[in-house]
C-alpha cells in the first residue's frame, strides 16, 4: 500500500481528538482533525479520496454528526467513505437513527482502544 492509511476524526472536544489521534497512530493511521461537521465535509470534498474511514461525533456545534454523515452520503464521491459514528449517545433509537442515516458503525463513549480495534476490524479498515 502506498503511504498510511489516512482517518479523519471530527469531535468538538479536543481531548477527544487527542484520545483518538493516539489509538488510530498506533493503527498506523495519519490522522487529520476537524472540530465540527461543516469543517470536516469541506476537508472531505478537498481530499476526500485520500481517506479510509471517518470517525464522528454525534452533538457537535454548527453541523452535528448525523447531518454530516448524511451530506457524506448524499455526496456520490464521498458515500463509499466508511463512518464511525462516536458519542455518549447511549439509546437504541439513537444507534438506529446514526445507521439509518449512513453510519457504518457506532462506537459508544467511552470506549477502550480494544473496544475502537474491534470495530475498526469489523468496518475491514485494520485487520
Amino acid at each position: 500500500m502506498s503511504g498510511a492509511m489516512k482517518a479523519l476524526v471530527v469531535d468538538d472536544s479536543r481531548a477527544m481528538r487527542m484520545i483518538l489521534r493516539k489509538q488510530l497512530s498506533a493503527q498506523g493511521f495519519q490522522v487529520v482533525e476537524a472540530s465540527q461537521g461543516q469543517e470536516a465535509l469541506a476537508c472531505l470534498r478537498e481530499h476526500g479520496a485520500t481517506f479510509q474511514i471517518a470517525l464522528i461525533d454525534w452533538n457537535m456545534p454548527v453541523m452535528s454528526g448525523l447531518e454530516l454523515i448524511k451530506a457524506i452520503r448524499a455526496d456520490r464521491e464521498l458515500s463509499p467513505l466508511p463512518v464511525l459514528m462516536v458519542t455518549s449517545e447511549l439509546e437504541m433509537s439513537s444507534v438506529a437513527q446514526a445507521l439509518a442515516a449512513g453510519a457504518t458503525e457506532y462506537l459508544m463513549k467511552p470506549f477502550t482502544p480494544e473496544g475502537l480495534n474491534e470495530k475498526l476490524g469489523l468496518m475491514g479498515v485494520v485487520s
